[in-house]
């Protein structure tokens, strides 16, 4: 019963360096994210796209 109560109790904590780890590595992704939709190229294929997809719509 012991050996059950210690390792539960080693665990404490870990939850929310984990939680701090996701964040960040979550905040990271959405920067390098934004900066590759915000670079020259990706907004010129992305208009592209889009110029294409309601001339041919319509």
């Amino acid at each position: 019963m012991r050996l059950i109560r210690r390792r539960r109790h080693r665990d404490r904590g870990m939850s929310t360096v984990e939680y701090t780890l996701g964040t960040l590595a979550a905040c990271a992704f959405a920067v390098i994210l934004y900066k590759v939709i915000t670079s020259p190229a990706v907004q010129n294929g992305l208009s592209a796209v889009l110029r294409k997809a309601l001339t041919t719509a319509f």
